[in-house]
């Protein structure tokens, strides 16, 4: 029997967490959820983020909710599709010119520079927002997006996977750079909780 892959295509992560996972109803004519779908669910449930995805869905819509199914892809210097892994600008850029249309440039502070992208507080932070960290004793060598309640997904480096961390930690705290926000985000009540404080 061939082992489930618990890194599904990014579209079938979305419908997943469109339909089971984020609660809305399927007809009685639709097919039920398949095995895949069901250790999908599962995982997402071992790591506790089944509400997080449905809060994020609600808040910011289809970015980060694409940028979620790539969750444990793995890093690679340079890389910039699901297949080959990515690096953190690689990660960023291809989850907002796969969602909004928007090609970011290659590395995280060209990135922070782009005229098209506003400046955003750290109190005015919203799900969808590029985030940026001096990680390498320059500014914006790090980019994620931020996810909401303090926490964003990035590609964080070699040897690891996409995947969801805490702002509010001592060392992304100290590390912050600030924010961009492409026209396209989501423009609802910025988020309450304050990634500066742990």
């Amino acid at each position: 029997m061939k082992a489930l892959s618990l890194r599904p295509a990014p579209a079938v992560l979305a419908a997943l967490l469109w339909a089971g996972v984020c609660g809305a109803q399927t007809a009685p004519d639709q097919p039920v959820a398949t095995a895949h779908n069901d250790a999908l669910l599962q995982l997402l449930q071992d790591k506790g983020l089944v509400q997080q995805v449905r809060r994020v869905r609600d808040a910011a819509g289809d970015m980060v909710v694409a940028a979620m199914a790539y969750l444990g892809a793995p890093y690679r210097r340079g890389g910039s599709s699901a297949d080959e892994g990515f690096d953190c600008s690689g990660f960023t850029r291809h989850v907002f010119e796969n969602t909004i249309g928007l090609l970011l440039p290659r590395r995280a502070d060209q990135q922070a520079r782009l005229p098209e992208l506003a400046q955003v507080g750290r109190e005015e932070l919203k799900p969808g927002d590029l985030v940026f960290f001096n990680t390498m004793r320059r500014a914006f060598s790090h980019v994620g997006i931020y996810v909401g309640e303090g926490r964003f997904i990035h590609a964080p480096r070699t040897g690891s996977e996409v995947r969801i961390e805490d702002m509010r930690t001592a060392y992304w705290a100290q590390r912050f750079n600030g924010a961009r926000r492409a026209g396209l985000v989501s423009t609802g009540a910025p988020d309450t909780a304050d990634p500066a404080q742990p």
